[in-house]
């Protein structure tokens, strides 16, 4: 066990490096800098000069926009920026150094967790993530834990109802629940109950209402729940459809092996048979996959969820560094995730191995 976990974590290291890689890669051909991005305010509204200048005194006598050369030209909409005012913007964001001599820095740093700061937002970026962690947390565990509470006992009477009518029409629920993308059945769901066309019973914006703090407890919990309803139903509708699947199949599997055709030889109930040989066996594969679920559930497929109900949660925080160019908050939550996600299959590795003996990966030959 001991040289498997070393050897699983040793593994990661390999792993992190080319996620980084491609994806430090991808940025340095991704067109609109942070340089630009800077620039363009500039252009736009001036405020980034303070920013960069300390309030203009760093120019050396030059207005900004009184001079051009070479350092401005190699970026688009710099043409008559002084260059020194580049030099400057380039030396903020790390753009005086080799590509190269980036990447170790951020990898070096990275080793000891300091993840810097925002280019854009004046906070760390472990803070901004820690701000925004609790929208994604909300929706990644409701999801899975009413997705699980749907799928096992689901998954367990269409594997008793085999190639009944009930083990058809709810295939063919899943079918279409698991077809149609969330962020349309969220469209939908805001058209019939938040003040679309039909009723208006549910906001729009937020998990909690401005008030909030001045609620009673019993006041939270309805304030809560109200606001987290529709965002839920949208994720939930067709996360529920695999583990319901696999859940089936798992027991039928189960049901067809030797032993349960000597239990029920024995004269042991079905009910029995079910739930105290048949569920212990089946169910292995699906609680092992519940901190994978999660964390699926937790960083993915919640982006277009949270911009439609204005949710700041971390896929919208993701997309933002993105779209913006915030590299510092891009790599990081790359890194971070990333991380997470090895250990969190390392651990469901681990729990299989705890709630079934008889599987060791160490003697694998594969």
């Amino acid at each position: 066990m001991g040289a498997y976990v070393v050897r699983r974590l040793l593994l990661m290291l390999p792993t992190l490096f080319g996620i980084l890689a491609i994806t430090f890669a991808i940025a340095q051909f991704a067109p609109g800098g942070p340089v630009e991005q800077m620039i363009a305010k500039l252009t736009q509204g001036g405020s980034a000069t303070d920013r960069i200048s300390g309030g203009g005194s760093d120019f050396g006598g030059q207005n900004p926009g009184d001079a051009g050369g070479e350092g401005a030209s190699k970026y688009p909409g710099s043409q008559g920026l002084d260059p020194e005012f580049i030099k400057k913007l380039e030396e903020q964001f790390g753009f005086d150094k080799p590509p190269l001599t980036r990447f170790f820095t951020m990898l070096w740093n990275y080793a000891r967790f300091d993840f810097g700061e925002s280019y854009f937002r004046d906070i760390a970026v472990v803070d901004l993530v820690a701000e925004k962690m609790p929208v994604s947390i909300t929706l990644g565990l409701w999801m899975t834990l009413i997705s699980y509470a749907v799928s096992i006992p689901l998954g367990i009477a269409k594997a008793v109802r085999e190639g009944t009518r009930f083990d058809t029409w709810t295939s063919a629920v899943i079918i279409v629940g698991y077809a149609i993308p969330s962020f349309l059945f969220a469209i939908l769901l805001m058209v019939l109950f938040a003040g679309g066309s039909f009723f208006d019973w549910f906001p729009l914006r937020g998990l909690t209402s401005d008030n909030f703090a001045e609620m009673s407890l019993w006041g939270k919990i309805t304030d809560y729940t109200w606001h987290v309803t529709l965002p839920l139903a949208a994720l939930v509708i067709s996360a529920f459809a695999t583990t319901t699947l696999l859940t089936k199949n798992s027991f039928l599997d189960e049901i067809r092996k030797q032993y349960v055709v000597t239990a029920r030889a024995k004269g042991l109930t079905e009910r029995r048979i079910l739930y105290r040989h048949v569920f212990r066996n089946a169910m292995l594969i699906v609680i092992s996959g519940f901190p994978g679920a999660f964390i699926m559930a937790f960083f993915s497929g919640a982006l277009l969820i949270e911009t439609i109900f204005s949710l700041d949660g971390l896929g919208y925080l993701g997309f933002k560094s993105v779209v913006d160019r915030d590299f510092p908050v891009v790599f990081a939550t790359v890194y971070i995730f990333s991380l997470i996600g090895l250990l969190v299959n390392l651990l469901s590795d681990l729990i299989y191995m705890f709630i079934d003996p008889r599987i060791d990966f160490e003697r694998r030959e594969t």
